[in-house]
């Protein structure tokens, strides 16, 4: 009964193994709930993310708590906190799509390159990646953004400049696998030229450790660009981020302690949420995995 119980599970597709784990559902759902809300902020959203009212403060001038008019009360400048955390998740969201993705893409190429084609151009490309590697991650993010004018995108271009090098060791290390493989051995003799084995071969058999790390990477993403926000040299106010919402109201932290938890409390879910998927997705498509819960 065990063995066709398992026989069941390694027949059925990922999506299927996928759904049957409670975590990965619960991070899917965390995902969905953000992804909406991001996506629908406008209509959400009571207010706009940079209005300032004129009543969202005390009479003293220090920020409203939640209740009334604005669920998650307000910041220092009387901006309603509910909707500058909607609008907030865009921001994350995007850097953790675009810069996750660049990263993926350049530590694709370099993995491969060095992987496949070895010889001094390998040598070459992992000792440059085991330069990267040696320098801080988030020193190297904060020089780099200090020397371009931070912004949306630069951030976002910022934080794959940094994050590719992780990417690059673990492609390396699978295509110098694969290509001592013997169907890789057996297109070189037919003839088959170097893109023909990349694309058809090589790629295709990467493609679930790129899911992988695709989606294990957007939390990581989303926690550097909080970090550098935070810092003042990530995404830069009145454009909403969860890290820059904290570094405006830190001064209120003891007064006004939502102010800050509320942002942190959105960055940990949707970090712990790529999370949970992203372990599911390794359990899933790992075939040494499968079968374990």
């Amino acid at each position: 009964m065990v063995i066709g119980v398992e026989a069941e599970v390694a027949e059925a597709g990922p999506w299927r193994r996928l759904v049957r784990r409670k975590l990965a559902v619960f991070g899917l759902v965390l995902i969905a709930l953000i992804v909406i809300g991001a996506l629908f902020a406008p209509l959400i959203a009571p207010y706009s993310p940079n209005e300032q009212h004129f009543e969202g403060l005390t009479l003293q001038g220090a920020p409203l708590p939640p209740g009334g008019d604005f669920p998650l009360g307000t910041d220092l400048l009387g901006r309603d906190l509910f909707s500058r955390i909607l609008y907030g998740a865009r921001t994350s969201l995007i850097i953790g799509v675009v810069a996750n993705g660049l990263a993926l893409i350049i530590g694709t190429l370099i993995g491969v390159t060095a992987g496949y084609l070895r010889g001094w151009i390998g040598t070459i490309l992992m000792r440059f990646t085991d330069l990267m590697m040696a320098f801080p991650a988030l020193l190297l993010a904060i020089c780099l953004a200090a020397i371009f004018q931070p912004s949306l995108w630069i951030v976002a271009m910022v934080i794959a400049l940094v994050n590719w090098v992780q990417t690059a060791r673990v492609i390396y290390t699978e295509t110098t696998s694969l290509a001592e493989r013997d169907f890789i051995a057996a297109e070189k003799t037919l003839g088959a030229g170097t893109g023909r084995i990349l694309f058809h071969h090589i790629l295709p058999h990467l493609l679930p450790i790129l899911l992988v790390w695709g989606t294990l990477g957007i939390s990581t993403t989303v926690l550097l660009e909080a970090t550098l926000s935070f810092l003042g040299i990530g995404v830069q106010p009145p454009t909403p981020s969860w890290g820059n919402i904290i570094f405006e109201n830190q001064t209120y932290f003891q007064s006004a302690p939502w102010l800050v938890f509320l942002p942190g409390f959105a960055i940990l879910i949707l970090a712990l949420a790529f999370n949970l998927v992203g372990d599911a997705l390794r359990d899933v498509l790992d075939p040494t995995q499968r079968g374990r819960s």
